[in-house]
């Protein structure tokens, strides 16, 4: 049955909190799901939090506290000692462990690796952390199930079973040489068949898909995502295996990729949430608005340009909000397509073929907003017939550029090695505001003569 949080429960929870009535407390969070807890967690405020992490088994909150928004996690680490923070790490996966510990103040994390246990654990934490976070170093664990060449099944049956204590999940079977270099994979079907004298090396599979600890992330989740694969090897620049990466970190890295995107195309230039300080958000905001206003100035100072025409055309500034609006869509459109492709690495073809296509496309879609516009603007704006020419036209006209300018832009940024996702937003939407009343106007003033 799936747990469903109240506000009855909620004030059950805190009712037991403020009477430190901890007992009560265990009793009725008995075997919760760390979901759950964490779930329960971000409904508190951050003491209430703290209070329930520090008394709850850290097999539950380690796992809780990884669920956790940044910022609130960061907030209850604040109010818990080194020694309870580590006791926390000792019970997490060493790559969970390495990103608490990259939150904290650099003289914290000191106190904290020296109050950890298990002295091979703490060393592999302080190792990942060499590793910049978007690499496949960044992401990987160290637990894995790794056995030797030269073992042989009965042999290999045993180690395994030591092993696998400290993995959470065992995906895969990694096979390496005497010195450690990965050599393949070994199917647990082949392991159960086959005689206990019979050698690794007779059974396992050779071929295995891995990544080097540099190897971009974004790279990983595309090999993890094509080939279907729950985890992956991580080897470094000798071909030594040193750890592993499973797909629930390929998803929290998608994800937060995602929201960074989602974010920078709506104009916020930093990785910015809703109860960030004022000051935080103006600035991950402000460049963005200040680039709008710009652009609006640029429109502003183009129609200004065009004062005379309207005196002798008024009807054809009635217009210009449908222009702007239309080139704004159409841009953001065409980039959005992009900029997936490019992310997904699904986009096809070279950029001619590509904006040859973007531009058949933009001509149907114009040529129908066009004749709608054209009747509507005849008929119920009463422009001359030369008048509603120009409108049509010059719709047709914004679309094909705006859809260029969308298409053309992410691409050109991602082969200089720039986020195309900055093309989004305000970026296009703002330089088609622009490009779109120029065009607009002059080809006004073409058809009309003036």
């Amino acid at each position: 049955m799936q747990f469903e949080l109240t506000e009855e429960f909620i004030e059950q929870i805190e009712q037991y909190i403020s009477n430190n009535d901890g007992d009560a407390l265990k009793g009725l969070l008995h075997g919760f799901h760390f979901a759950d807890v964490a779930e329960l967690l971000q409904e508190l405020n951050h003491e209430e939090a703290t209070y329930l992490v520090k008394l709850l088994d850290s097999e539950i909150t380690s796992e809780a506290l990884m669920e956790l928004d940044d910022d609130f996690r960061e907030r209850i680490l604040d109010n818990l000692s080194p020694s309870e923070i580590a006791d926390e790490l000792d019970e997490m996966d060493t790559d969970d462990a390495a990103d608490i510990i990259a939150e904290l103040d650099d003289h914290i994390q000191k106190q904290v690796i020296d109050h950890i246990e298990d002295d091979e654990h703490a060393a592999d934490i302080v190792d990942l952390l060499r590793y910049d976070e978007d690499t496949a170093g960044g992401l990987m664990a160290k637990e894995l199930v790794r056995v030797k060449e030269t073992w042989t099944v009965a042999g290999c049956v045993r180690e395994m079973r030591r092993q696998a204590e400290n993995v959470t999940r065992v995906h895969s079977i990694y096979v390496t040489d005497k010195h450690g270099k990965l050599k393949g994979r070994l199917s647990l079907k082949d392991l159960l068949t086959a005689s206990e004298r019979t050698h690794i090396s007779e059974i396992y599979i050779p071929k295995v898909d891995y990544v080097n600890v540099n190897t971009e992330a974004e790279d990983v989740a595309r090999i993890m995502q094509k080939y279907d694969l729950e985890a992956i090897p991580v080897v470094d620049d000798e071909g030594i295996l040193v750890g592993r990466i499973t797909i629930d970190d390929i998803v929290d890295f998608i994800k937060e990729e995602a929201e960074k995107d989602y974010q920078m195309a709506a104009g916020i230039s930093q990785d910015v949430e809703a109860d960030d300080s004022i000051f935080k958000l103006t600035k991950a905001r402000l460049p963005w608005l200040m680039i709008g206003m710009l652009g609006g100035l640029g429109a502003a100072s183009i129609i200004t340009g065009f004062q005379s025409m309207m005196t002798t055309f008024p009807k054809i500034i009635i217009f210009v909000p449908l222009i702007q609006a239309t080139a704004g869509n159409v841009g953001v459109q065409s980039s959005a397509i992009v900029v997936q492709g490019l992310a997904n690495n699904t986009l096809k073809g070279n950029i001619i073929t590509r904006l040859l296509k973007e531009s058949l496309l933009a001509l149907v879609n114009g040529i129908a907003i066009a004749l709608v516009v054209l009747v509507i603007s005849h008929f119920l704006f009463f422009t001359t017939f030369l008048e509603s020419i120009s409108i049509g036209i010059a719709i047709i006209s914004v679309i094909i550029l705006a859809a260029l300018i969308g298409t053309f832009v992410p691409i050109v940024l991602d082969k200089r090695g720039i986020d195309p996702a900055v093309a989004t937003g305000p970026f296009i939407t703002t330089s088609n505001d622009i490009f779109g009343i120029l065009t607009y106007f002059l080809i006004a003033k073409l058809i009309l003569g003036f």
